[in-house]
């Protein structure tokens, strides 16, 4: 019977992934007799806006989300972050194993915009997991389920997620436009020589009234 517990320990960006991906450490212990073969490991992330404070910046912008202040206590809900599947090689007593996760940075997605409010702290999570164990023991080999029970909780801190960004799209962020929207912005840039979307849409503002940088 396998009796696992497992410990996120840090969080950092995968460099050269083939999109923006963090990487989880997790440390998983078990205090069984018998080695374990293998884990075929699925993980929950859900975010927990609950647990922790915002200042004034960042309740003007979480205001899309949640609403007003005075409505948190019952608009402040978990946020899936990511559902992820990883395979754990065979260990013994305990195992350290990095667990890719990809991320978006779409501000349709609730948790990107939550992520994108924050400007400071860490984000509170919550790592919940399930899938199979694998084991060998004087019987043979065995399988055990886990239950979705075993957590481990894990404070991110923001700045991973901004380094997180910068370093997959620098300065830069996500914004999703209708189909008729995108061609006219492309016929806008043909027939003003305009060369990306930024500085087309920097060129509607400028020409509406508003200050860009």
């Amino acid at each position: 019977m396998a009796d696992l517990s497992v410990t996120c320990e840090d969080v950092r960006c995968e460099r050269y992934g083939a999109g923006p991906t963090l990487l989880f450490r997790l440390r998983i212990d078990e205090s069984g007799e018998d080695p374990i073969h293998a884990v075929s490991l699925r993980c929950a992330i859900n975010i927990e806006p609950r647990k922790r404070d915002y200042d004034s910046s960042e309740e003007e912008l979480l205001g899309h989300l949640f609403g007003g202040r005075d409505r948190w206590g019952h608009t402040l809900r978990n946020l899936r972050f990511a559902n992820v599947a990883t395979q754990v090689p065979g260990f013994t007593d305990s195992i350290r194993v990095d667990v890719p996760v990809p991320c978006t940075f779409d501000m349709e997605v609730a948790s990107g915009k939550y992520l994108h409010s924050l400007r400071s702290g860490s984000v509170p999570m919550v790592l919940m997991f399930s899938g199979t164990v694998f084991g060998k023991g004087t019987n043979g080999f065995w399988v055990h389920q886990i239950p979705w029970e075993l957590e481990a909780d894990y404070a991110m801190p923001i700045e991973v997620w901004q380094r997180l960004k910068e370093l997959y799209f620098p300065r830069a962020d996500w914004i999703r436009l209708h189909r008729d929207t995108v061609d006219a912005l492309l016929r806008y840039q043909s027939q003003h020589a305009i060369p990306t979307w930024d500085a087309a849409i920097g060129t509607l503002l400028d020409n509406a009234g508003e200050v860009t940088p």
